[in-house]
């Protein structure tokens, strides 16, 4: 069976199977931790903890939670990361990871992570500071862990982003040659490099495990000196969602989308936040209704 149908008999046997093919079955709509970015920092009065996010995404109808450069993390004891999971099995939500960096040692710490927060996958990116792995450097690193990756069922989606060019991105990921390692699809972030988003999301289409959904635009800078590149409310900007999802066929290939968004401070802390929520309802109307 072919990997667009995103199910084979193999799977769970051990064989290898296509690029961008999945284990397990379902495609969601899930909320990032970057949908409620103002809301979890300590820019705000009242900043929520991820239960709080969690109970926030339930009440939206949404059931996943991508937990995606969230730092306190990294602090938890496994008590913590265990309350962290009865709240999501309690609301019906499962939950997704997201990191920074390839070292095999910060990768087997976030696969314990994703152990006891039962996370099938692991969203990460080649650079840190200190650690700026060339194309060799990164196939031995991701050489070393995956076969402590497959053995948990956890796989990595490595995120295209303006840093690394999405053409050295997927050399790695076809040299290492595993369907536990893929691309976590997000074309806004290129832009930056002058990659066009249409040309990475073509590129990029057969390995694809996890897509973030956010739009971007340019706005003219005051004085029309410049642009400013930044979020905008999703199916107001640049994202060409039709096309993207045309590519990655999201839905047939049981990819999930996380909702993540550029949001600039606003004038005051209330405005920011109501504008985050807004943004996070328009996100998934749009979604829904496409």
């Amino acid at each position: 069976m072919s990997a667009t149908t995103g199910q084979d008999p193999r799977i769970g046997s051990g064989s290898r199977i296509g690029p961008g093919s999945r284990i397990g079955q379902g495609s969601k709509i899930g909320l990032s931790s970057y949908a409620f970015f103002w809301q979890l920092s300590d820019r705000v009065s009242a900043p929520l903890d991820l239960h709080e996010a969690l109970a926030e995404t339930a009440a939206l109808g949404v059931d996943l939670f991508q937990i995606c450069d969230y730092a306190p993390l990294e602090a938890m004891t496994d008590a913590d990361l265990a309350s962290v999971r009865a709240t999501a099995d309690s609301l019906g939500i499962a939950l997704e990871l997201g990191t920074k960096g390839i070292r095999p040692d910060h990768l087997r710490k976030f696969l314990h992570i994703a152990g006891v927060l039962s996370a099938p996958l692991l969203r990460t990116m080649f650079n840190v500071p200190g650690h700026t792995p060339d194309a060799d450097q990164a196939v031995a690193a991701f050489t070393e862990v995956l076969p402590e990756f497959e053995a948990a069922g956890v796989k990595i989606a490595v995120e295209t982003y303006e840093q690394v060019p999405t053409s050295r991105v997927l050399d790695v990921i076809a040299r290492v040659g595993s369907p536990y390692l893929g691309i976590c699809s997000d074309p806004a972030n290129t832009v930056a490099a002058l990659e066009s988003p249409r040309e990475v999301i073509d590129a990029v289409a057969p390995y694809v495990l996890n897509m973030h959904i956010k739009d971007f635009a340019f706005s003219r800078k005051e004085g029309w000196v410049g642009f400013t590149y930044s979020g905008a409310p999703l199916g107001e900007g640049l994202l060409d969602y039709a096309y993207m999802a045309g590519k990655l066929q999201p839905k047939e290939r049981n990819i999930n989308q996380i909702i993540e968004h550029w949001l600039p401070w606003q004038a005051s802390e209330e405005e920011t936040i109501r504008l985050e929520k807004q943004w996070t309802q328009q996100s998934l109307d749009f979604l829904r209704s496409n």
